[in-house]
C-alpha cells in the first residue's frame, strides 16, 4: 500500500502519480497537504526476520574484480538511465517521450513474527546470511545488500534509521528539533515530541495497511508534516517517496481544487488505500479522505507490540528510502537507498563538515529546497538528526522572496542552498548597493576588493598560516558584517552551494564578502554529498576532497587528467527499483558507481568538475566539447546574461541561446518582461534606454547586442581550437525558469526540453543564408 502526502502545486504531478504507478505501485494512503503531498505503495510484502548483522566488502584492489558482486561481464556503459550530480542534479524530467514500463516485481506476502521491542543499540545475536547471497546491488524492494564497511569509529556502526533517531531522541530529549511560523505564531517539537508522533504516524500508517516495503509518497512543501509522515513511513516497514512540487508550468494555487485533482483520477490508483491531507481543513467527507489530526489518531492508542515488531526486524541493508529520478526518456527510476546509505552518510558528512553536537553548541539549518531532492533531506532531516540540529521550516513561497525574512528569524549557523538562490542574492544585493550614495559604493568596492584578496590569499595558503592584514578587519567591521545581518547570516559559519553548476563570478562576490561557499558534489545514487569544501580544504571553483570513508576513481582518464567520476563507499546506493539493466550501467563489475561526470584532481587531490558525458558536444566534425566552461565564460563576460545554453552536437559550429536578466513575479515564480535594476543600469552604461526584456530580443536593441558580441568575442579570443567558437546567437524573448519547463526543481538546465522548445531559433541558425557573426557583423541574422 502506499500513502500520499499532498500540498497543492500543479497538475503534472498527476501524470507523474500515475506513472510511478507502472513500477511503483501506489496502494497506499496518500497523504496530502493542502499545499501539496502524496502517497504510494510498492507491490511486495516481505517476512520480518531478525536484524542481522551486515555483510561487508572491501574495495577492490587496483585490476581486481568483485566476482561476487554481480554487475555484468563489463564495465558500465553510460546513458540518460545514471543519475546526475549535486552540481549536476539527478532530477532531470521527462520530456515527454515514453520507454517501455517495467513492472514492479512480485513477491509472496508473507506474515511477520512477533520480536522484541526495539532498542536504539544492535542487538548482540545476530542471523547473518552467507555472504555469497549477498551482492553490492539489488533491484528488489525486499532485497538486502553487502555494505562496504571499513575502519571504525562513529560512523562506522550500521545502524537503521530507528537506531539513529531513537539514539538522538535520548540525547537531545528537550532539545527543539523542529520549529516553524504560523501566521505570526511560533510552534516548535522537541526531540522527544518529534519522534513519539513519528511512531504514532507509523502506527497510523499500519492501521490504513501499509505493508512492508511498499510505498509512502508524500507531495508537499516543507513542513514538519513532511518529516514525520516520511520518517513515519520508514518505521513502519515502508518505503519513503518524495515528489517533487515544482513539475509543471502552472503556479501552485493553494485551494481546494488539487484534491478533487486526485479524486479525479483515484480510478487509475488501484492501489491508493487512502489520501491523507496535512494543511487546512477538509472539504468534504470521503470514506479513504483523511485530514491530518483524524489521521495521527487512527494509530494514537494502539498498542507498540506491532511497530516494535516491525521496527526490531528492520536491517541497515535494507531499503527505507527511494528517490525518484526520471531520464530524458521519461522513465522514472527509483534510487533505492539503504538504512545505512542514509544513517551513515548523515554521520560521515556532519564528521566531515565539522558540525558541533548539540550538546555542546546546536546547529541550526533551514528547510526550504524541495525535500524530494536527496540533498535536501539529508541536510535537513538526517544530518540535522544525527547532531541534535534544529531545522526550521521556511514559507511555501521561500524562494519566491521569503526566505532572506526566514533567515533573519531563524539565524541559520549553516546554510545550504542551490546556485540559483546565490545569484538571486547577488543580483538583490548588487540592485541595493546601485542606489547607494557614491561614497558607500567607493567603501563598498574597496571593502570587497580587499575581502576578495584576504580570502584567495588563505585559499592559497592555509587559513591557519595566512595572515589577516588591519585593512580587513575594517572592512569587515564597515561591510562585512552589515551584509551578513543585512542576509540572516550573521551566525553562518559554513555556507554551502550544490545541485548544480555555479558561476566562478558568484563565488567570487561571496568571497569578496567574507562569505566563501563550500560547493559539495554528490547524486542522488550516493545518498547526496560525495566531496565537500570546508574552510580548511577550499578552492575556488573546486567541490573540494573526498569525505572520509569515500574514494574516487577517475574512469579512463585523458591527457590532461579528465576522466569519468566513480565512487566507492557507503553512500552508494542499493540499484535502481525493477531495473537491473540500468543498475548494472550504473554499478560496474568492480562496484563502483559511475557518475557520468568528468572530473579530475589537482596536485593537491580536490576535485574539479570538468563536463557531464551525456551534455558533450560532438560537433559533426568530431570534436567534444564541454559546453558548461564555456557557457560560464560567456555569462562572465556579459554580465546581462542570466541564462547560456550552447548548440553544436552533430552541427558543423556552435551556437548559442541566451537570456537576459528579468523580473520574477514574486507570486508565480515565472520571469517577466522587466529587466532587473542591475540590468537597466548595464543598459544604461552602454547607452542603451531599454527596460525591457522585448526591448533588447531579437535585434532590437544594437547597442546591447553589439556588447554581446564584445563579450562573445572575448570568450572565442580563449577558444582552444576554432571548433570552439561562438559563430552564432540569439537573445530569447523570456528568461528560463521552472514553470516554463526550462529549468528543473534545483534550477538545472534541462537541455533536452530547451532543445525541443526552441527547435524552430536553432534549426534557423544552421541554414545556408548569412555569414556566421564576427566583429564586422555584429548582430545575429533576424
Amino acid at each position: 500500500m502506499g500513502v500520499l502526502s499532498w500540498s497543492c502545486k500543479s497538475d503534472s504531478w498527476l501524470q507523474q502519480l500515475s506513472e510511478h504507478q507502472s513500477s511503483f505501485h501506489f496502494p497506499a494512503v496518500n497523504v496530502t497537504d493542502r499545499r501539496l503531498s502524496k502517497a504510494s505503495s510498492g507491490v511486495t510484502a516481505c517476512e520480518s526476520s531478525a536484524m542481522s548483522e551486515p555483510v561487508v566488502v572491501e574495495p577492490p584492489k587496483a585490476g581486481e574484480a568483485l566476482q561476487s558482486c554481480g554487475a555484468g561481464d563489463s564495465s558500465a556503459s553510460l546513458d540518460d538511465g545514471i543519475g546526475d550530480t549535486a552540481n549536476e542534479s539527478s532530477e532531470e524530467e521527462s520530456t515527454g517521450e515514453k520507454e517501455e514500463e517495467v513492472p514492479a516485481g512480485d513477491a509472496a506476502a508473507l506474515q511477520s513474527s512477533d520480536t522484541p521491542q526495539v532498542n536504539a543499540q544492535r542487538p548482540d545475536s545476530l542471523s547473518v546470511p552467507p555472504s555469497s547471497e549477498l551482492r553490492l546491488w539489488t533491484t528488489q524492494r525486499d532485497g538486502e545488500v553487502k555494505l562496504r564497511v571499513e575502519g571504525s569509529g562513529e560512523a562506522a556502526d550500521a545502524l537503521t534509521v530507528n537506531q539513529m533517531f531513537a539514539a538522538a531522541a535520548d540525547r537531545f530529549s528537550d532539545f527543539t528539533a523542529l520549529k516553524w511560523k504560523e501566521g505570526e505564531q511560533q510552534k516548535s517539537l522537541t526531540y522527544k515530541q518529534y519522534y513519539q508522533d513519528c511512531r504514532t504516524a507509523a502506527k497510523s500508517f499500519l492501521k490504513l495497511g501499509l505493508e512492508r516495503f511498499h510505498g509512502v509518497g508524500i507531495l508537499g512543501f516543507n513542513s514538519a508534516e513532511w518529516f514525520i509522515a516520511d520518517i513515519g513511513a520508514i518505521l513502519a516497514g515502508g518505503l519513503a517517496v518524495g515528489i517533487y512540487t515544482t513539475n509543471s508550468p502552472e503556479a501552485c494555487h493553494y485551494n481546494h481544487k488539487q484534491l478533487q485533482k486526485i479524486l479525479q483520477i483515484e480510478d487509475k490508483l488501484p492501489h491508493l488505500k487512502a489520501i491523507i491531507q496535512y494543511k487546512d481543513a477538509l472539504k468534504e467527507k470521503r470514506p479513504n479522505l483523511y485530514s491530518w489530526a483524524e489521521f495521527m489518531e487512527l494509530g494514537r492508542n494502539d498498542p507498540d507490540g506491532p511497530l516494535d515488531a516491525i521496527i526490531s526486524s528492520q536491517k541497515p541493508n535494507q531499503c527505507c528510502t527511494l528517490i525518484y529520478t526520471s531520464g530524458t526518456t521519461g522513465q522514472p527510476k527509483g534510487v533505492m537507498l539503504s538504512h545505512d546509505n542514509i544513517t551513515w552518510t548523515a554521520a560521515a558528512t556532519g564528521l566531515h563538515v565539522e558540525l558541533k553536537d548539540g550538546l555542546q553548541f546546536q546547529e541550526r539549518v533551514i528547510s526550504y529546497l524541495p525535500l524530494s531532492h536527496i540533498a535536501a533531506q539529508m541536510v535537513d532531516i538526517w544530518i540535522s538528526m544525527k547532531v541534535g540540529g534544529l531545522t526550521y521550516f521556511a514559507q511555501p513561497d521561500a524562494l519566491k522572496g521569503s526566505l532572506v525574512n526566514t533567515m533573519k528569524e531563524a539565524h541559520p549557523t549553516a546554510f545550504m542552498g542551490v546556485p540559483r538562490v546565490w545569484e538571486k542574492m547577488q543580483e538583490k544585493m548588487k540592485s541595493v548597493g546601485a542606489k547607494s550614495s557614491t561614497v558607500q559604493r567607493k567603501v563598498a568596492a574597496w571593502a570587497k576588493d580587499v575581502g576578495l584578496q584576504t580570502n584567495l590569499t588563505k585559499m592559497n595558503q592555509s587559513v591557519a598560516a595566512a595572515r589577516t592584514p588591519f585593512s580587513y578587519q575594517v572592512a569587515k567591521k564597515l561591510v562585512f558584517k552589515k551584509v551578513r545581518k543585512a542576509l540572516g547570516l550573521d551566525r553562518c559559519t559554513k555556507c554551502f552551494t550544490g545541485a548544480a553548476p555555479i558561476t566562478k563570478d558568484t563565488l567570487e562576490f561571496f568571497l569578496s564578502l567574507n562569505i566563501p561557499l563550500y560547493e559539495l558534489y554528490g547524486m542522488s545514487e550516493s545518498t547526496g554529498p560525495h566531496t565537500i569544501s570546508t574552510p580548511e580544504a577550499f578552492k575556488l571553483t573546486s567541490c573540494g576532497k573526498e569525505i572520509s570513508g569515500c574514494k574516487t576513481r577517475l574512469h579512463n582518464p585523458d591527457d590532461e587528467g579528465n576522466g569519468e567520476i566513480c565512487f566507492w563507499g557507503r553512500h552508494v546506493f542499493m540499484g535502481y527499483l525493477d531495473m537491473p539493466d540500468k543498475t548494472q550501467e550504473a554499478i560496474d563489475e568492480d562496484g563502483w558507481l559511475h557518475s557520468g561526470d568528468l572530473g579530475k584532481h589537482d596536485e593537491n587531490g580536490f576535485l574539479f568538475i570538468t563536463g557531464r558525458i551525456k551534455e558533450m558536444i560532438i560537433t559533426a566534425g568530431g570534436e567534444n566539447i564541454p559546453p558548461i566552461p564555456i557557457e560560464d565564460a560567456v555569462k562572465e563576460a556579459v554580465p546581462l546574461i542570466s541564462n547560456a545554453m550552447l548548440i553544436g552536437d552533430k552541427r558543423k559550429f556552435l551556437t548559442m541561446l541566451l537570456t537576459i536578466k528579468c523580473q520574477v513575479n514574486v507570486e508565480t515564480g515565472d520571469p517577466e518582461d522587466e529587466l532587473t535594476p542591475e540590468a537597466v543600469e548595464l543598459c544604461r552604461k552602454l547607452g542603451s534606454k531599454a527596460t525591457r526584456v522585448s526591448d533588447i530580443a531579437g535585434g532590437r536593441d544594437r547597442a546591447v547586442h553589439a556588447a554581446i558580441q564584445e563579450g562573445i568575442n572575448r570568450v572565442n579570443e580563449n577558444a582552444t581550437s576554432n571548433a570552439q567558437r561562438i559563430q552564432k546567437w540569439i537573445v530569447l524573448e523570456r528568461d528560463f525558469s521552472v514553470g516554463g519547463g526550462e529549468l528543473g526543481p534545483t534550477m538545472k538546465l534541462k537541455r533536452p526540453v530547451v532543445l525541443k522548445m526552441y527547435r524552430e531559433q536553432i534549426d534557423n541558425f544552421y541554414k545556408e543564408t548569412p555569414t556566421p557573426t564576427t566583429q564586422e557583423n555584429p548582430l545575429p541574422p533576424k
